[in-house]
């Protein structure tokens, strides 16, 4: 697929007391990539820490996305197909979609099958009229991700391996097993030395997360466990903290907009969200898990409210202004800083072999949350638009943050397991609990540096 790369910044201007629109300047390009096709982990039930799981990659596709920021303009092409497509759909209901109980194997084909269907050669993300129902809708899914208040955890009835997970304790030359990798998982979790989606295997982004997490402390950065860096991974946590709990499915949660991402950009744009294709999905979000190791803790499950499935017991908020970040292709990390303060670490995936991005320091010049995404299908006279609603499956993830530099940014990922092991179109992609982390506490201005 030829590549036509376009993007620009937003910006909100405001038209009245109730609504917003973006509209298109005539310089300073930023790029999005759509993401591309990933090998998703396996989920390892014994593993040693000195193994790194071999992970494949491969990129389906991949397209870019334009974002503008300049004075509104009162009738643009862009706020019209947003309205025309809104108009639309007032009188449709959209399709109910019933959690499913997939094994591993139908998930690893469903996601197979979505990334073999990508048709877009290019996009532009904009953002909806603030009082949308699509954008309303949109905005609880962030909610799911973010807010962990009032989301009741227990301890009560947990499995066996549940709670071997939560009393694991690291002692030198143990033998490692999946109890224990899990309960370093979250430890580096919750120190916001994120491992990405947790999925009780000790790959790549485990490894990094742990050496990251040394970097942090001052410790020898070798990805080794040691005394030190256990009593540092503990020393800030609660020592009754457990990792694993049960949560009792909610009404609110079985009653989320759900719908399966069909194949296609027309298709997609006839959606009234990209939202969570299923209800594990939105766990796996909410819980920072690999859905399929979500649904290897709850077989048999069939996910309706009132239920208890186990879950892991996510990190708080980070609490730490971040003013500066080094994205660094060859760690496949990005670095969180307040000053020259270390904060924060996440597993991210830096351009492509056929779409580098470039070395340099640039800043954070706008943040925007849930944009529309218009998308280019074919070229010349085969040309169509296509307008895909926001939602935690559009093609940039729940966030985009633009960089000075035109064509690049920080941006989520529909592909939260794929992270470091994909390809971008040579911006920043990041988990969308990860990128929302950054999103609350980066500064517009703060300077972004790629190497």
């Amino acid at each position: 697929m030829k590549i036509k790369p376009l993007i620009t910044a937003i910006s909100i201007a405001v038209v009245s007391a109730s609504v917003s629109t973006f509209a298109a300047p005539t310089d300073n390009t930023r790029t999005l990539p759509v993401r591309s096709a990933d090998a998703l982990p396996s989920i390892a039930q014994k593993v040693s820490l000195n193994v790194q799981e071999s992970r494949s990659s491969s990129i389906d596709s991949r397209a870019s996305v334009k974002l503008d920021a300049n004075t509104a303009k009162p009738a643009d092409r862009m706020t019209q197909l947003i309205d025309e497509k809104q108009q639309a759909e007032e009188n449709t209901a959209p399709a109910a979609v019933n959690a499913d109980n997939m094994t591993v194997e139908e998930l690893s084909r469903k996601d197979e099958q979505s990334d073999s269907t990508d048709d877009i050669s290019e996009g532009q993300a904009v953002s909806a009229p603030s009082s949308s129902a699509a954008d309303s809708a949109a905005d609880a899914s962030i909610k799911s991700i973010a807010d962990i208040d009032g989301k009741k955890h227990t301890t009560l009835n947990l499995s066996n391996y549940a709670k071997q997970v939560n009393g694991a304790t690291w002692t030198p030359n143990m033998k490692v097993n999946s109890a224990m990798t899990i309960r370093m998982q979250a430890l580096l979790d919750w120190n916001h030395a994120s491992p990405g989606a947790i999925d009780g295997g000790w790959g790549m982004n485990s490894k990094k997360a742990l050496i990251n997490f040394q970097t942090m402390k001052g410790l020898p950065a070798n990805g080794k466990m040691d005394q030190k860096t256990w009593d540092a991974l503990n020393k800030n946590i609660p020592a009754n903290k457990p990792v694993l709990v049960t949560y009792t499915i909610t009404e609110d949660d079985v009653n989320t907009n759900f719908a399966t991402t069909p194949a296609g950009s027309e298709a997609k744009s006839k959606m009234k969200g990209l939202y969570y294709q299923d209800i594990k999905e939105l766990f796996g979000e909410r819980f920072h898990m690999d859905v399929r190791y979500l649904d290897k803790l709850n077989k048999n499950k069939q996910y309706k409210a009132g239920e208890t499935i186990t879950v892991l017991n996510t990190r708080a908020p980070l609490k730490q202004r971040i003013n500066r970040v080094v994205a660094n292709k060859a760690d496949k990390t990005l670095y969180a800083y307040n000053d020259d303060k270390l904060v924060a670490t996440y597993p991210t995936t830096i351009g492509s072999d056929s779409t580098p991005s470039p070395q340099g320091t640039f800043k954070i010049v706008n943040k925007v949350k849930m944009p529309w995404y218009k998308a280019t299908v074919g070229e010349g006279a085969d040309k169509k638009v296509h307008m895909l609603p926001p939602g935690p499956n559009s093609p940039v993830g729940v966030v985009w943050m633009g960089l000075s530099k035109p064509s690049y940014g920080l941006h989520g990922s529909p592909k939260p397991e794929g992270i470091s092991r994909q390809a971008s179109a040579g911006c920043v992609r990041l988990t969308n609990w990860d990128v929302l982390e950054v999103y609350a506490n980066i500064e517009n201005g703060a300077t972004v540096e790629l190497k």
